[in-house]
């Protein structure tokens, strides 16, 4: 399949933007966003979507992590723009229950949201970049570890960049932290032009050496709140936000090995401000915003196989 197709479903989410989306066992989860609103789940096989348990209160700009059988969130928001308030623990999502628990707390000195998180196989859950005052000011570079089955929090060193808003992935044994933007760059002097301070550089952490570096290949396209999903050991970086008004559909594809970029097929639908799914090897995004900031939110989803 060459594109992007925009799925005929049975029923629909409910709009939203800067949230998570996950897959679990199966089935995607749609949660979070600004205001409170139930969890929507998506079903591939019957393409119909159904509702949950919304979470006790609002959680925005986060990138969830699967672990076992619940969805973390770390490095989250809460509040309205633009003194948006970070979170002093971790919130967990559990599918099999519908039910939503606090987890760890997070380190007074390291709370922020719009950071990027992932899993690896050592059992710890990374946490890169974010800022501390919402839209406002204290954009950071820092790099934590949460190990989920004892809460312990460790203190790794700076990345390369200061951003937020921005996704990180795994791939090939290395942390990519790519996108994104410093939002606090103007400490809350100019509210418009934080959209086109925009990062071109990719950090790259190497576990086996414990160092960051810059990759050569800086992104092709710079945009914050994009989504990501790892295919083939290939990390691809989905739509966006930047200095313009409407959101970007293009789909950038950093193929590690080769250490190049490229670009694979746009969506049908600019967005940013949401997540993408990777299952049963195809890429899925559903919900995010048509252009910067909030407006309109959206409700459609997408699927991209790569095979022919």
């Amino acid at each position: 399949m060459t594109e992007w197709i925009t799925l005929d479903c049975n029923g629909a989410p409910h709009c939203r933007h800067e949230n998570g989306f996950a897959a679990y066992d199966g089935k995607f989860y749609l949660f979070g966003g600004r205001r409170i609103q139930p969890v929507d789940i998506f079903d591939p096989v019957t393409q119909s979507w159904s509702h949950a348990s919304p979470p006790p209160m609002e959680i925005h700009h986060f990138q969830p992590v699967v672990f076992k059988n619940e969805l973390w969130l770390i490095g989250t928001m809460t509040g309205v723009f633009p003194r948006e308030t970070p979170l002093d623990t971790v919130y967990i999502y559990q599918p099999d229950t519908d039910t939503w628990k606090k987890g760890p707390p997070i380190p007074k000195g390291r709370r922020r949201g719009a950071s990027g998180c992932a899993l690896h196989s050592d059992g710890w859950i990374y946490v890169v970049g974010g800022i501390v005052d919402g839209h406002w000011a204290d954009t950071q570079a820092w790099f934590d570890r949460i190990h989920p089955e004892t809460g312990e929090w460790q203190i790794l060193p700076d990345a390369p960049n200061k951003r937020d808003h921005a996704p990180c992935a795994i791939a090939n044994d290395k942390l990519y932290f790519f996108g994104g933007r410093e939002t606090g760059r103007h400490t809350g002097t100019d509210l418009n032009q934080l959209f086109f301070d925009t990062i071109a550089d990719v950090d790259v952490y190497d576990f086996a050496t414990g160092t960051w570096s810059v990759h050569p290949e800086p992104i092709p396209i710079q945009t914050a709140a994009g989504g990501t999903g790892v295919l083939d050991g290939k990390i691809h970086y989905v739509g966006g936000e930047a200095g313009r008004m409407e959101a970007f559909t293009e789909m950038q594809i950093l193929d590690v090995k080769a250490g190049t970029w490229s670009f694979g097929p746009a969506l049908n639908r600019a967005r940013h401000g949401t997540n993408c799914c990777t299952h049963e090897g195809k890429l899925w995004i559903a919900a995010g915003s048509g252009a910067r900031g909030g407006e309109p939110e959206l409700t459609s989803i997408e699927m991209w196989d790569p095979t022919p």
